[in-house]
């Protein structure tokens, strides 16, 4: 019964939101409510709330002070002169700010950490989108490709995971699938070209009225704004700079690192009351749209752990697959890991799921790192941000300005196909087994 609750809130969610029914803030918080609530779990409903609050606190936290300090920055012109060089490179061409934000996000995504890369690219390119008149769904889609390939480093959450879920190291998960994933890049390339051509053609369709000017799309409060001195500029990328390799040396946790590195940054930018208070009013919007996101996640995921719908879930999931089918685990593992993050949190995937299928796998004769390999080819939940349960959804999404329906349609295929390259190549070169 736990299980058929389980799936029938990932798919109520999933129906309502994609059809825009509901607003995904409504969806996440009340259909698990409703759900928690035929299940008998009325009494528990508000410690399992203030459970999966908690847990998401420290990223909504982080998430709260990274727009604003993202923000501020913008505001500073810290990012204009690599939104002048991108455009100047990319000479107001769709399909190369497509290729380029792929190559910037592969780069970025180099620390491992999702949410970082995608405060990180996201606050660079939005500008440059906006100028460009380019659909922002573009920008979310390819961000995410490129990230969720970068995401199979050992340091990444999926490996990591995997790792850690059958005491695994590096050699036997990551390294056989290094060719796996040098595909996966060149399928991103590909990938961010043919998205990059399709947006291309679509500007060149629109009636010249319609068509953005360079000069004045995205031109507000942020771009007209006064010269900023030298030295401030100087202070901001140094302050910058020194945040990011915090960020990746865990100086700090990065909520803490947030919280501090925008308090330096407005004193310093905006020594005055008025100032500051006129900055947090123009950017508290895009927070408060952000955090409360973050928040209703919490709301969704703390139910379905609370009521072990997620655990019975992962055993109903495992329990249907045929005997016939054992021999053949790896390769289902790897083509079914990409819509199953729709379903299981990471966590949920890696600790409940992998250990089981990999005991399945032993049974059958194979090598439980096979299906390790396979898993992480195809359950990139950190990288590829389609799931309400992974809390980097809502970063990309709510930083894009683009509803969570739209951004699942327009990527989903284009992620799968990664997941089929990676798999196609794991295949031939021996990482795992048909």
């Amino acid at each position: 019964m736990l299980a058929a609750l389980g799936f029938t809130t990932i798919v109520l969610f999933l129906l309502l939101t994609m059809t825009k029914r509901v607003s995904v803030l409504i969806a996440l918080v009340l259909i698990p409510v409703l759900t928690a609530l035929a299940g008998g779990f009325g009494g528990e409903l508000g410690k399992m709330i203030l459970d999966g609050l908690g847990k998401v606190a420290p990223t909504g936290i982080m998430i709260a002070f990274a727009v604003l300090y993202f923000s501020l920055m913008i505001d500073a012109g810290l990012f204009d002169p690599l939104i002048r060089g991108i455009l100047r490179l990319a000479k107001g061409d769709p399909l190369r700010i497509a290729v380029g934000t792929a190559v910037l996000t592969m780069c970025v995504a180099l620390d491992g950490d999702g949410a970082s890369t995608f405060l990180i690219t996201v606050s660079a390119l939005l500008p440059v989108y906006r100028r460009l008149g380019m659909s922002p769904l573009v920008l979310s889609g390819v961000v995410c490709l490129g990230a969720g390939v970068m995401n199979l480093i050992p340091w990444g959450g999926p490996t990591a995971r995997a790792m850690a879920a059958l005491k695994l190291d590096s050699s036997q998960v990551f390294t056989p699938v290094l060719p796996a994933m040098a595909a996966g890049i060149v399928w991103v390339l590909v990938a961010s070209y043919l998205i990059g051509l399709r947006e291309r053609r679509r500007l060149g369709a629109l009636p010249p009225a319609d068509v953005p000017d360079e000069r004045l799309v995205g031109e507000g409060p942020g771009t007209q704004r006064a010269p900023v001195h030298p030295a401030l500029t100087v202070f901001n990328l140094v302050l910058t700079v020194a945040l990011l390799v915090g960020l990746v040396l865990q100086v700090m946790p990065l909520p803490v690192l947030f919280v501090v590195g925008f308090a330096i940054a407005l004193l310093v930018n905006h020594p005055t009351w008025e100032r500051q208070q006129e900055l947090l009013e123009r950017h508290g919007k895009s927070v408060v749209l952000v955090t409360t996101m973050i928040f209703a996640a919490g709301v969704f995921t703390g139910i379905l752990t609370g009521t072990k719908m997620i655990s019975q879930m992962a055993s109903a999931f495992v329990s249907v697959i045929p005997d016939s089918l054992g021999g053949h685990l790896p390769v289902l593992v790897a083509l079914t890991g990409m819509p199953l993050s729709l379903v299981f949190t990471p966590d949920a995937y890696y600790f409940g799921v992998l250990p089981v299928l990999a005991e399945t796998v032993s049974g059958f004769g194979g090598a439980p790192a096979e299906v390790a390999r396979a898993a992480i080819l195809g359950q990139m939940t950190t990288g590829f941000p389609l799931s309400p349960l992974t809390a980097s959804t809502f970063i990309l999404v709510g930083m894009s300005g683009v509803q969570l329906g739209e951004h699942q349609r327009f990527i989903f295929k284009w992620a799968f196909a990664s997941t089929l390259v990676m798999t196609a190549v794991a295949l031939l070169t021996g990482a795992f087994s048909l």
